[in-house]
């Protein structure tokens, strides 16, 4: 850890927002992340920021204050706010040890089988209309953003029906058995996130809506392009337009290929950037070239590599990355979130080459 100096940066949020948006050229590298696992925060606070994610306060917005602090001490011009829709029924999840290297104990996942809602009957015992965004604290905390530094929010769509509502198994039969039920299912979950997303976006603290659903897999979308135009995109689109009336933009989280869509993504859907790479599908230099002109490209440093490669060895991956993406509609960042797997060594060095840069 001795060997890694990062020098304070002054966050800019507006600059990134031009970046992205394309109205600029980067005048330095950005970062971005969707997230940043709480083992790392554990780490870093007693290896690396020491003091400067302290706080006497044991509750919720003291813990806002030390993430913010820490985010922009390591040159975050953001952090994800998330989006706290209130009582969501509770969930089928399997749980086993966590072998990470910051291990939390325990690690939790989906039931892949099948979710909370069966039939009609499952639909109709839920207490939709219980639920709920609360963002009072949004007022609390940006109090304590530092100059230039902004919230996003963010909440998911198909990851929820899929993981949560009908799990992976029912959701792929009941499209074909009953698609009214799972249209249902959409347009209400759908509407849930549109309400929400409609009041926080307002706040002036909120720079964008950061949306998160992984579509696809490896070599494809997990379900039809022609099921993502009926039930995903019409609410992606609802979403992007919030954004938009607000002078605001709308970042999309995307784990899988789902190339296929990707046109429709941006033209149709009209996202302003899209997050989430794996060199196995298509690597970020090359998502820049075919796409760049037209959309922001975030994040990109492969997980795999971000957490097997050597400390030099990924240094070199990033500078490499960092001269095929750069200048342009691009801030650099993990492929997907920064994992309690992710050696804290690599995540710093990623971070100090996008300082260094040009080297």
């Amino acid at each position: 850890m001795e060997s890694v100096h990062l020098d304070p940066w002054s966050p800019d949020f507006d600059q990134l927002e031009a970046v992205i948006t394309g109205r600029t050229d980067p005048k330095r590298v950005h970062f971005v992340e969707l997230g940043v696992d709480g083992e790392m925060w554990d780490y870093l606070q007693q290896h690396f920021l020491g003091s400067e994610m302290a706080s006497a306060e044991p509750s919720q917005d003291g813990h806002f204050r030390r993430l913010l602090t820490a985010y922009a001490r390591l040159g975050y011009d953001f952090m994800n706010a998330g989006c706290p829709i209130q009582n969501l029924p509770a969930f089928k999840e399997r749980h086993t040890a966590d072998s990470a290297a910051l291990s939390r104990g325990e690690r939790s996942w989906v039931e892949e089988g099948g979710g909370i809602i069966k039939t009609w009957k499952d639909f109709e015992q839920i207490d939709w209309d219980n639920m709920h965004a609360d963002w009072s604290f949004l007022d609390r905390v940006s109090g304590f953003l530092p100059e230039g530094m902004k919230f996003t929010i963010g909440s998911t769509l198909f990851e929820m029906i899929l993981e949560r509502f009908l799990g992976y198994e029912d959701l792929f039969i009941l499209s074909v058995d009953n698609p009214e039920l799972v249209g249902r299912i959409f347009e209400t979950w759908g509407q849930k996130v549109y309400d929400a997303y409609s009041e926080g976006i307002k706040h002036p603290s909120v720079g964008a809506i950061f949306h998160a659903d992984d579509l696809g897999y490896k070599t494809g979308t997990m379900l039809s392009p022609a099921f993502l135009r009926q039930n995903v995109f019409p609410w992606f689109r609802r979403y992007a337009d919030l954004a938009h009336q607000q002078g605001k933009t709308y970042w999309y989280h995307c784990c899988g290929n789902v190339l296929e869509v990707m046109d429709e993504l941006i033209d149709d859907v009209k996202i302003d950037a899209f997050h989430s790479f794996q060199d196995v599908i298509i690597p970020i230099p090359e998502f820049v070239k075919r796409y760049g002109s037209r959309v922001a490209a975030l994040g990109g440093i492969d997980m795999d590599k971000l957490a097997r490669l050597s400390e030099s060895q990924l240094r070199s991956y990033v500078r490499e990355t960092l001269s095929q993406c750069m200048p342009g509609r691009f801030a650099l960042g993990s492929g997907n979130t920064v994992a309690n797997y992710i050696p804290p060594a690599n995540y710093l060095a990623m971070l100090e080459e996008g300082q260094n840069w040009p080297p």
